[in-house]
């Protein structure tokens, strides 16, 4: 019964002592402790065998007890003092709030009594200054009585003096009268409802039309649309008359320059019509000349009539502009059988010059009509494709067998004026676009004569592989006809050229490279084993001659050369394009098309060593290695393939010294290729004695050594060979020696024999292990014991994608066995 009434006390505090999650984690915050006694999710029980461990921690059990005892007795003590503490609280409480009460009700007094006096005071300053305010509301109104009338009557005045100088026709004066007048009458719109001051306007307005058309007719009698100019030239009168259309109505302005412009421009319509001889291309730089006299012609005669601000020279110029692109336009529809490259070439050239010679003199201020865009400055590139633009490369080919003038090149970036005549050319770039495909085609084919009839490279050995000079001058004129055609236009036919030169970049891909590549052609008369062992140092083993290995790297370095260089081209032309065409611009293809091209001469490199190892290869299966008595030097078959790697190897590195990172793919790929067929070979040595297993191992030693050493043997400059390709020759040649150990060892007791092979060997593969027992000679009888005994040992591959991992997990040691326990036992003691 006693234990009963224990517990349910016990059940009753918990209950009572059972806080909220936000109370407990204020009262950590407020008293932070690392006591697991203070924590609110304690437990007896675990705090019991966290000071009881084992079982031999029981020994201190009293002394445990005597410190918990004093934990307590201290607690009490503190908890009585709290107790006392507060015995007096609830009296000094009482006693603070009412002295509290007391202050609040002392200081709403104080306040009621400021604010009294604050309303006194201001209703006695209201008193004071209302006197004050009228006299001041009076001194304003009276201002403003008395500027009005001023204005007033400087407009009358003013209107007056307008009418009858406008009469007299007196601009000069008219154009300071006016302006003043007008900023005058800005000040009676909010008294537009008064009648007097509505006449006044409305007699402002008429004068501003009258004269107007005074100055509209002024100008069509000095300039008329039909007959000659005003011998006389222009006059102050228009000169003034332009300073007052910069006041009237902007329509006004727009029309003295549109009538000027036009009369200015007639002669240029009759002269250059469309059935004149002088109109076609050939003569374009006459329509040009002209432009330039009639420019230089009207800074003479009017350059000081018009206001600066007008700038009716470049106004003339852009109007010119515009009625040259359109009767260009029409003249090259009516004669487009007649154009020739050339003939296209010399007529944009001129036109882009002329552009130029625009930008140098004219702002571009005038082009905001919407008429042409102002072209924005492509942004500063690092690529090495934008350095060293020829200014003459455009006419060097559209001068190379006619006209001997060399004009400058217009420099088209921040020129405004680009495209606003040699817009019109765009239709007809077909023609250039043709030529260049012409050209091209022409240029691929001379490519392949010349590689006929120079042969392939010499061999190179001190500076790297040689790329082809076919390579550069195709890329040179690649260059060459994109800053042509970008100058040309940036839209649909840079698209097209992009077109021909994928086109192009293909076919020397597969005429002057692939095409170019040695073909492997099996040997008939392959060298014996016996000749094999006793070839001699220096013999030629090699499929491949000198000459067509350092044709293979050449052809490698080209091609690794062209797909920087592609990949630098198309950067370029997305540069040169229009922002909306960007993306058409795409010679993926391409750059695959030259990255297939490398490894296909890799792979042709890594196929020539390899079959010259073949032979040496097939001598190690044929050898009696059971009859080997005793261990010694490398075998001859192993002589036979480090000769061939010292002959092959230093060709290749020298001659691919400019792409280190192709020739590490070389060796790693013939790391991939020689190691599994070494290791093919390897298991056709059977039967094999403990002495010839000892002597293969010595093999391969020696044979990893050299793999190791391969990117810089035969070299005076020793470098470490890259980590990846050591990893893979490290991991395919211990594999190797791995299988001899296995050979090696003795098959009895056949447990710790299967157990060897599972350790050593991380493939647990039947068909592995029926070979490696057909390499120590056993018999079909053994074997299958052997192979039972495996199957059975053999643990059951995990259903995870990892289930080929570690074996060592299979077959636990006596050590990872205890620590399961161990984890076990730990496990349930934490759950009970």
């Amino acid at each position: 019964m006693m234990e009963e009434e224990e517990l349910e006390f016990v059940e009753e505090l918990e209950a009572v002592l059972q806080l909220t999650p936000d109370v407990q984690l204020a009262i950590e915050q407020v008293f932070p402790s690392q006591d697991p006694l203070d924590r609110a999710d304690f437990n007896a029980v675990e705090y019991i065998n966290t000071l009881f461990p084992t079982e031999q921690s029981l020994a201190n059990i009293d002394e445990v007890v005597n410190k918990i005892r004093l934990k307590i007795r201290r607690l009490d003590d503190n908890i009585r003092t709290v107790v006392r503490g507060q015995t007096n609280v609830g009296q000094d409480g009482r006693q603070a709030l009412e002295e509290a009460q007391k202050a609040i009700q002392q200081l709403f007094g104080k306040i009621k009594d400021i604010k009294d006096k604050a309303e006194k005071s201001e209703q006695m300053v209201k008193e004071i200054t209302r006197d004050i305010k009228q006299l001041d509301h009076a001194k304003r109104h009276l201002t403003t009585s008395i500027t009005t009338l001023n204005h007033l009557h400087m407009l009358a005045g003013g209107v007056d003096s307008l009418e009858a100088m406008t009469r007299r026709r007196q601009y000069g004066e008219v154009a300071n009268l006016l302006q003043g007048v007008m900023n005058v009458l800005e000040h009676f719109h909010k008294y537009m409802g008064i009648p007097q001051i509505r006449q006044l306007s409305e007699r402002v307005k008429a004068a501003q039309t009258e004269l107007g058309q005074q100055i509209l007719a002024d100008f069509e009698e000095a300039f008329p649309s039909q007959g000659t100019k005003r011998p006389g030239g222009p006059s102050n009168v228009l000169r003034d008359a332009c300073l007052i259309a910069n006041i009237l109505d902007p329509r006004i302005k727009q029309e003295i320059i549109k009538k000027f412009i036009k009369q200015h421009l007639s002669e240029y319509l009759v002269l250059f019509q469309e059935n004149q001889d002088v109109a076609w291309l050939d003569k374009i730089d006459r329509r040009y000349a002209w432009i330039k006299r009639q420019l230089v012609d009207y800074e003479e005669k009017y350059g000081r009539m018009f206001p600066r601000e007008w700038y009716m020279a470049e106004r003339i110029a852009v109007e010119f502009c515009h009625i040259t692109r359109t009767e260009l336009a029409k003249i090259m529809r009516t004669r487009a059988k007649e154009i020739e490259v050339k003939l296209l070439l010399f007529a944009i050239q001129r036109t882009t010059n002329f552009e130029g010679f625009l930008a140098k003199r004219f702002s571009g201020c005038t082009l905001t009509d919407g008429t042409l865009k102002k072209l924005e400055s492509p942004p500063a590139s690092t690529n090495p494709f934008l350095e060293d633009e020829p200014a003459t490369e455009m006419e060097e080919l559209a001068m190379e067998k006619g006209d001997v003038e060399q004009p400058k090149k217009p420099k088209a970036p921040d020129n405004p004026f680009h495209g606003i005549v040699s817009k019109c050319f765009e239709p007809h770039l077909y023609v250039y676009i043709e030529s260049q495909d012409k050209n091209l085609g022409e240029l691929i084919d001379r490519f392949v004569a010349d590689f006929k009839a120079q042969g392939p490279p010499k061999p190179n050995t001190d500076e790297g592989g040689a790329v082809l000079p076919s390579c550069a001058d195709l890329f040179v004129y690649y260059k060459k006809c994109m800053v042509q055609c970008s100058q040309l236009s940036t839209g649909e036919p840079m698209i097209a050229l992009t077109t021909i030169f994928q086109k192009y970049l293909r076919e020397y891909a597969w005429k002057i490279l692939s095409g170019n590549l040695p073909k492997t052609t099996s040997s008939g008369g392959g060298l014996t084993i016996s000749s094999l062992l006793k070839e001699k140092e220096g013999s030629e083993v090699a499929k491949f001659t000198l000459e067509e290995l350092c044709l293979i790297c050449s052809i490698l370095s080209t091609a690794e050369y062209c797909l920087a260089t592609t990949q630098q081209l198309e950067e370029k032309l997305k540069e040169k394009v229009d922002v909306s065409l960007t993306e058409r611009i795409n010679l993926t293809g391409e750059m695959d098309t030259f990255s297939t091209v490398i490894s296909s001469s890799i792979q042709l490199l890594v196929q020539d060593l390899d079959a010259a190892c073949d032979p040496a290869l097939t001598a190690m299966s044929k050898m009696q290695w059971q009859n080997v008595e005793h261990v010694g030097d490398q075998s001859p078959y192993v002589t036979s393939v480090i000769l061939h790697i010292k002959q092959n190897v230093p060709i290749i590195r020298d001659n691919l010294a400019s792409t280190r990172k192709y020739f590490t793919q070389f060796c790693i790929k013939f790391a991939n290729s020689f190691i599994p067929k070494f290791i093919t070979h390897l298991f056709k040595c059977k039967p094999i004695s403990m002495v010839g297993a000892e002597q293969l191992l010595l093999d391969t030693h020696s044979l990893k050594m050299v793999l190791l050493d391969l990117p810089s043997i035969g070299s005076q400059v020793v470098r470490k060979a890259p980590a990846s390709y050591t990893k893979i020759v490290v991991k395919g040649m211990t594999r190797a020696e791995m299988i001899l150990k296995v050979v090696m060892a003795p098959h009895e007791p056949l447990v710790v024999f299967v157990d060897n092979y599972i350790k050593l060997l991380t493939d647990c593969n039947t068909e592995t292990f029926q070979k490696i027992l057909d390499m120590k000679g056993l018999k079909r009888s053994e074997q299958s014991s052997m192979l039972e005994l495996f199957r059975q040992r053999l643990p059951a591959p995990p259903s995870g994608p990892e289930g080929s991992g570690s074996l060592s997990l299979l077959a636990p040691t006596p050590e990872q066995e205890s620590s399961r326990i161990r984890k076990l036992e730990k496990l349930i003691k934490k759950r009970l």
